[in-house]
């Protein structure tokens, strides 16, 4: 979904194998959880993109950023295509860029095709995923069969000759009839150059990490001052826990690590339970570290076999929609019991959690790992979250972050 001039849900996975285009947990304390565009039917997703839009462009913000993920995965349909097509016709333009390169967590993009680490996209774990495999490292090849727009390339020479070059290219691909431009980068340097050459862009489409190169436009204009202290985050305080819904190979990794160390309890969707059923059940494996206000885990990563039995059995729709709905209960319950530091791993877990909280806004602090900041929810009662895309962090992640959250 758009936002403004920043970076929207985390959402990156290799992925969240039980994730459902439209899980809504019924235990939420403000409704249901918002379907997430990126899995919506392409008319879906339109639709709430251009609301959100409108819900922006109402209250003053100067630029669009629709944010997707670093592996840009998405179905042979969409949805980044038709959404980014619907964006720019509502706001009367007919260019923007496409990049979802973040250097510092592997993910680089040259001669338009999308690398992680030193593999191309097409032979990543992304292709085995069970949503949005993505089978072709070439966006430029990808996003033209999603678009009613032509897309063209701004390469890596051209990018490494700064601000003006790019946007140099950028009129060239205009004039040639690109509606697109899927520009190369391999390092921070790369983004904050890209993000200058946006700065007359109404919209921008990325992953997080263009978003680096934004601010330095808005000082330029005299819209924004440097603050200091802008990341500084109050302490909280409160009992800690852990939630796990990604079933990334990084997730994984850091569920085996936190429950080598701490007490850990598995979701089982196939028990024959309801959500409310799996959430009590849990909680009361739980029930003495969280008296005592220690850490604690719970989660459904599992292993990407056991994912597909799950499904077999149980069938996508209602696997995704069980696992969500159980760990948005699971949220909602801990904070209602004095968790006020609460760490969630999985981009659609987080949002699913977001919800169910009533979470209206958050302020960011500085980052735990490369992509994953501290965070603060505004509002009552006030909860220091960090939510995590699922190949996101290292190992030790969970600790760290427990340790970190103010």
């Amino acid at each position: 979904m758009p936002v403004a001039a920043d970076a929207a849900q985390a959402g990156e996975t290799e992925g969240e194998l039980y994730r459902h285009r439209s899980a809504r947990p019924t235990g939420s304390k403000k409704g249901k959880t918002p379907p997430k565009s990126r899995t919506l039917p392409a008319a879906d997703a339109v639709a709430q993109s251009l609301a959100a839009l409108d819900w922006l462009r109402g209250r003053g913000a100067r630029q669009i950023y629709f944010k997707y993920c670093s592996t840009f995965d998405s179905t042979g349909r969409g949805n980044i295509g038709p959404v980014a097509d619907a964006l720019l016709d509502a706001l009367g333009e007919s260019f923007t860029v496409a990049c979802p390169a973040f250097p510092e967590n592997g993910r680089t993009i040259y001669n338009g095709h999308l690398f992680v680490g030193a593999a191309l996209l097409s032979d990543s774990p992304m292709r085995h995923h069970p949503l949005t495999p993505m089978t072709d490292a070439n966006l430029v090849r990808v996003l033209e069969r999603q678009s009613r727009r032509k897309v063209g390339l701004t390469r890596h020479g051209v990018v490494r000759r700064g601000a003006g070059a790019i946007r140099a290219d950028f009129r060239r691909l205009r004039a040639e009839g690109c509606g697109y431009a899927v520009v190369d980068a391999l390092a921070d340097e790369d983004l904050l150059a890209i993000g200058a050459a946006c700065a007359e862009l109404r919209l921008v489409t990325a992953g997080s990490g263009i978003a680096l190169g934004l601010p330095q436009n808005f000082y330029a204009a005299g819209l924004m001052q440097p603050r200091g202290d802008a990341a500084a985050l109050p302490e909280v305080g409160g009992k800690p826990a852990v939630l796990a819904g990604s079933c990334s190979a990084a997730t994984r990794a850091q569920v085996a690590a936190m429950a080598v160390r701490h007490p850990a309890v598995k979701l089982d969707p196939l028990a024959g339970a309801d959500a409310g059923e799996l959430a009590a059940r849990a909680l009361a494996a739980m029930a003495a570290p969280l008296e005592r206000g220690d850490p604690f885990l719970i989660y459904s990563s599992t292993e990407p076999d056991q994912v597909r039995e799950v499904q077999r059995r149980l069938g996508l729709e209602r696997a995704a929609a069980l696992v969500e709905e159980t760990l948005a209960r699971i949220a909602h319950e801990l904070v209602g019991r004095g968790v006020r530091r609460l760490v969630v791993a999985g981009g659609e877990t987080s949002g699913a959690v977001v919800s169910a909280l009533g979470v209206r806004a958050l302020a960011i602090g500085p980052p735990i790992d490369p992509g994953v900041p501290r965070t603060l929810a505004l509002g009552e009662p006030r909860v220091a979250l960090a939510l995590k895309s699922g190949n996101f962090g290292a190992p030790d992640f969970f600790d760290k972050a427990l340790a970190m959250l103010p």
